[in-house]
């Protein structure tokens, strides 16, 4: 069966080209789905110069099981024939195709440092060509609209099936090592993955490339900065080299969408979870009536040998300002002999007031770069204090089309009306609903928005109901709009944010957190829901 690499592309919404190449992936998996090839696709992301090419130009490569590859250029739209060949133009300026697939080839065959079996594809299904044989590419290898149908017959003839051989897994490995494959888990959980700006040089890029000895690398990194693409990847290439992995989190929507997006093997799990499993694999139940509970949990662990079944090779901490220390020595304690811990944190989300746990002797990488937030609402923060480090904004996207609506201190009715306009505002830009988060600056509790079942007739509010069902899923109360606390949406993102309640008597230390937190899930808009007094405050900052 081909694999797809990386997974999840199903459930893009994106626009623009990437839509198109979205087709061709569904195309491939079709007609391929009885080969063992492994194709590589880069719709996950994009940036300026590479728009959603996986490797320079080139929008697909597939891998036969003799280490063969095969580029396909993906051309939408019409093309340019010349005296020089065909032409594209890419942001207004003609591109040779012939010139640039030649690069892209010569690029990999550099970067591999041995030898590269290559042959490519030019696929333009929307444009006829006239001449093949002025095009400057060898016709055999131009699939155009008159035999787009062809396209998955040509890719076997190209790439015969073989045996698998120790080229294929060299191949492989490169690729795994040379693109830039890992998709956001920002986009918000149990909704469609949506497009994602991530620049090259990014964290899970080149913060792998360190060595030492004990591998103990502490990152504190700003929201949006790519630690748990970080995370991702270094769980990923465990599994590839036959190792155990284990990630841990705070926060149980994190830990539910990273255990949807990465391999099976390993152990994906919030810190509770974790502790949860461990006691009953020992025939314990834990009693959570007891207010001493945890206490006791942590104290258990803490004193024990822990078997081999539960010491893993790699140790991933995300969401590490959350952590005490005792629960520090707790994971530490899973890590083998020799195995690798790294550690994630942002100050500015600590959330729970809990204070930063020590590392002694750890190797610390600062990332202060945000390529998520809009650099409109990274100013924002600043202005404000909310960042206590020099953040920098990073993202392409300059404005946020920040929105501010108040309401009187206490008024409830005038909140939710002033969150219904919210939305409608959303929408008339050009949003739908599975684009649009409601985030409340409220935990579950206190939230009077979390309590209820819609907005309006029209707007029906999808709900955590603080149940989980059998298995282990959170249970939640279907509705339209997700809506979510600000403690809970951590670590998620949302096209368009609603960040409403947002009520306070005075600037605390938590209340910058919590703006910090809820602020920098926007993506591309954000609309502030506040009380007349928070308001004057931020006003008074700015």
């Amino acid at each position: 069966m081909a694999q797809i690499h990386p997974a999840g592309w199903r459930e893009m919404s994106v626009t623009g080209n990437a839509a198109r190449e979205i087709e061709t992936l569904a195309l491939l998996e079709q007609r391929l789905s009885d080969t063992p090839y492994h194709i590589y696709h880069g719709v996950h992301w994009t940036n300026v110069e590479q728009g959603y090419s996986v490797y320079g130009d080139v929008d697909f490569i597939i891998v036969a099981p003799n280490g063969r590859m095969l580029l396909i250029e993906q051309v939408a739209g019409l093309l340019n024939e010349t005296r020089d060949g065909l032409l594209k133009n890419f942001q207004g300026k003609p591109r040779k195709i012939r010139a640039h697939i030649l690069h892209t080839i010569e690029g990999l065959t550099r970067r591999y440092q041995g030898e590269l079996s290559i042959d490519y594809l030019l696929y333009c299904p929307d444009y006829t060509v006239r001449d093949p044989n002025l095009a400057g590419i060898d016709p055999r290898h131009i699939i155009d609209a008159t035999n787009k149908g062809r396209l998955g017959r040509i890719i076997r003839e190209a790439l015969p099936i073989t045996e698998k051989t120790e080229d294929f897994d060299k191949v492989t490995r490169f690729l795994g090592d040379t693109l830039s494959l890992r998709p956001d888990p920002s986009s918000m959980i149990g909704s469609a993955t949506q497009m994602v700006t991530r620049l090259s040089g990014g964290l899970a890029t080149w913060a792998r490339r360190l060595e030492f000895s004990p591998y103990r690398l502490r990152v504190a990194g700003t929201a949006g900065s790519g630690k748990t693409q970080l995370a991702l990847a270094e769980y990923t290439a465990a599994l590839d080299a036959g190792l155990r992995p284990l990630y841990v989190c705070f926060n149980r929507p994190l830990a539910d969408h990273i255990e949807r997006l990465v391999p099976p093997g390993g152990r994906v799990s919030t810190f509770h979870m974790l502790c949860d499993a461990y006691m009953r694999a020992q025939d314990v139940t834990p009693d959570y009536s007891s207010p001493e509970v945890w206490n006791d949990i942590e104290k258990a662990l803490a004193e024990v040998a822990l078997p081999e079944t539960w010491q893993y090779d790699v140790l991933i901490v995300d969401e590490g300002q959350d952590f005490s220390s005792s629960w520090r020595d707790i994971v530490l304690g899973m890590v083998k002999p020799g195995g690798r811990a790294i550690w994630l944190e942002d100050p500015d989300q600590n959330l729970y007031g809990k204070q930063m746990v020590t590392l002694p002797g750890w190797v610390k990488l600062h990332s202060d770069t945000n390529y998520r937030s809009p650099r409109q609402i990274v100013q924002m923060l600043k202005s404000i204090g909310a960042a206590s480090e020099a953040v920098e904004a990073g993202s392409p996207f300059k404005g946020a089309d920040i929105e501010e609506l108040t309401y009187p201190e206490g008024d409830v009715e005038a909140m939710l009306a002033q969150t219904r306009r919210a939305v409608t505002t959303c929408l008339a830009a050009g949003f739908g609903r599975h684009d649009i988060a409601i985030c409340s600056f409220r935990g579950r509790e206190k939230s009077a928005i979390l309590n209820i079942d819609k907005l309006s007739d029209a707007h029906t509010l999808k709900l955590f109901t603080g149940s989980y069902d059998l298995f282990g899923n959170p249970v939640f109360r279907e509705g339209g709009l997700l809506a979510e606390s600000v403690y809970r949406f951590k670590g998620q993102s949302a096209p368009a944010l609603i960040f409403t309640e947002i009520d306070f008597e005075e600037m605390t230390d938590l209340v910058l957190r919590k703006l910090f937190v809820g602020m920098t899930r926007a993506r591309l808009k954000l609309v502030l829901v506040m009380s007349d007094r928070a308001a004057l405050q931020l006003l008074d900052r700015m």
